[in-house]
């Protein structure tokens, strides 16, 4: 039976369409699929057991670095002359944490305490926490700023108060002793006769309320019913505000609680964030694209007005009273301490800051914080966080251990907390995230070509196809021809006989 080749190109030309048809629909349904998915699976929500996981135990190393800045002259600093440091370090910590109390409401948002240890790492640090430095000593130093105002007898009697606890103005300790805690007679007389005038009770250290510690009473909201809303705050400790400022806009509860955001991220889209330990809520902007491992991230960096003074950034007015841009002044919420946060060796602040200081180089690579973040889920990939804790410290008369301090914000200490998504985790999300949509993608792509080939491919048989029927017929009409010729040959051959 012959196969007529001009309705069969037919089929395949309606195949063809078909395909084209089912490419384009997939090419607008896949993202939605995808995005469905992306949604579903970031919802705080038990039932999705691996981005549960991942939210509830963070199971990525974090890790915490930490750098002292080592006085070289103290002596010569009590003498009014500027001072000298050098960077030790870094001492690494590795940092786990984990959720607990988590508890869901009928509002669409679930509380927790998120719990932090640290944990010594060696073979990742620059020496051990037996190492010696010599640092600003707070309890001194800041207690005699913290008085200035009272009474000079008052006064008197603190100096008196320090030297016979044999407290000078500065501190010769090991690491472990300035990070976790030291014994201190004066830390003992306070807790006994003045509770409260410490952050701690116990022994006096620099992280000794961080260790075995929690953040407070967070709630925030799990994105059931606004995917935009999911991991935003709705209050801390029961507050949707704070009272550490001198506004209502630098007492706003803003953003996350810092470790993950809304999905469907723009390169408008800013990342704002609580962080209970530096008191106020902050917002890093993006920066520029990048790829980590084969998957796509944004750049989100601290815009130069985070720590800028009220002066050179109004809105900060209310973070005031204020010194230099590039430190943001804690005393407020650190039992009135002059204690200060900044970048690193002052970077991104007003440089004269750097002239009070002698041994600081502010790099960006090595001192400007970031977080690289997937624009789609909004699961950070890549963090650094980098702040510095510094001490305002100057001469303070009736409190002889000041001796001649030239005013100065010193540097003690300054800290990264840094982790990346790596192993099976990122073997996961780079197949979820990255290859499936690819392949969904190539799919439609896959579809639109094949059907545009099985189209054309189909048209040219079918149009050869057509030719040919037609060259057929004429064929058919030809004989006819022939044999009235072939009739006539014989009788012109007989005339020519």
């Amino acid at each position: 039976m012959a196969v007529n080749k001009s309705k069969v190109a037919v089929g395949f030309i309606v195949a063809g369409v078909l395909t084209v048809v089912f490419g384009t629909v997939l090419s607008f349904v896949g993202p939605l699929i995808i995005d469905d998915q992306i949604v579903k699976n970031t919802v705080i929500d038990p039932k999705n057991e691996m981005s549960y996981t991942m939210w509830k135990d963070i199971p990525v190393p974090f890790f915490m670095s930490v750098y002292f800045f080592n006085v070289l002259n103290p002596q010569e600093i009590l003498k009014g002359e500027k001072p000298m440091v050098e960077q030790r370090g870094p001492y690494v910590y590795r940092k786990r944490c984990q959720k607990d109390n988590i508890t869901f409401h009928p509002n669409n948002t679930v509380s927790y305490r998120e719990y932090r240890q640290y944990y010594f790492e060696p073979s990742m640090s620059a020496g051990s926490e037996s190492d010696v430095v010599t640092i600003p000593n707070m309890l001194v130093l800041g207690a005699a700023v913290m008085m200035e105002n009272l009474p000079y007898a008052v006064r008197l009697m603190i100096s008196a108060t320090f030297k016979t606890f044999k407290e000078g103005p500065f501190l010769t300790k090991t690491v472990g002793e300035l990070m976790w805690g030291y014994d201190s007679g004066l830390v003992d007389f306070l807790n006994k006769y003045l509770p409260g005038m410490l952050p701690s009770t116990g022994k006096f250290g620099l992280f000794a309320e961080f260790n075995n510690s929690n953040t407070g009473l967070f709630t925030i909201f799990t994105g059931q019913d606004d995917i935009r809303k999911v991991h935003r705050v709705d209050s801390w400790n029961g507050l949707t505000e704070l009272s550490y400022w001198r506004t209502p806009q630098c007492n706003m509860i803003n953003g996350t609680a810092g470790q993950m955001w809304p999905p469907f991220m723009t390169k408008e889209t800013t990342l704002p964030f609580y962080s209970p330990d530096a008191c106020r809520s902050m917002e890093l902007v993006y920066q520029r694209p990048g790829v980590m491992k084969g998957i796509p991230l944004y750049r989100y960096v601290a815009p130069k007005t985070l720590f800028a003074n009220g002066t050179d950034y109004a809105p900060n007015e209310g973070f005031c009273p204020c010194r230099q841009s590039g430190l943001l002044n804690v005393s407020s919420c650190r039992h009135n301490s002059p204690v200060f946060i900044s970048h690193p060796h002052f970077y991104n602040a007003d440089p004269v800051l750097l002239d009070y200081v002698q041994g600081l180089s502010p790099n960006e690579d090595k001192h400007g914080l970031f977080i690289d973040i997937h624009p789609q889920t909004g699961v950070p990939l890549n963090v650094s966080i980098r702040l510095q804790l510094n001490l305002y410290m100057k001469r303070v008369s009736g409190i002889t251990e000041t001796g001649k301090i030239s005013e100065v914000v010193m540097p003690m200490i300054w800290f990264e907390e840094s982790g990346y998504i790596d192993g099976p985790i990122l073997t996961t999300f780079h197949t979820n995230l990255v290859v499936l949509p690819a392949v969904m993608e190539y799919m439609q792509y896959g579809f639109i070509a094949l059907g545009l080939a099985t189209i054309l491919i189909a048209a040219l048989v079918h149009h050869r196809a057509k030719r040919n029927n037609r060259e057929g017929e004429t064929t058919t009409s030809h004989p006819t021809t022939s044999t009235s010729t072939g009739e006539r040959a014989p009788l012109l051959q007989d005339e020519t006989d």
